[in-house]
């Protein structure tokens, strides 16, 4: 039990991540409208640094 409430913990974690970062980025759904290959490829680089840092929240805490 206590591994599922830390995974679904750490799903939150990313998602306020992603969400924090894209905007402070200023990856918007405008962008995704106008143009989703740009959109795409920062949404990737932003999935994966929001991924090491809880990765390493996770392995380091």
């Amino acid at each position: 039990m206590n591994d599922y409430l830390a995974d679904i913990e750490a799903q939150k974690r990313f998602e306020r991540i992603v969400e924090q970062m894209a905007e402070s980025e200023g990856i918007t759904e405008q962008l995704k409208a106008t143009d989703q290959v740009a959109w795409i490829g920062e949404m990737n680089n932003i999935w994966s640094r929001a991924r090491e840092v809880v990765n390493a929240e996770l392995i380091y805490n």
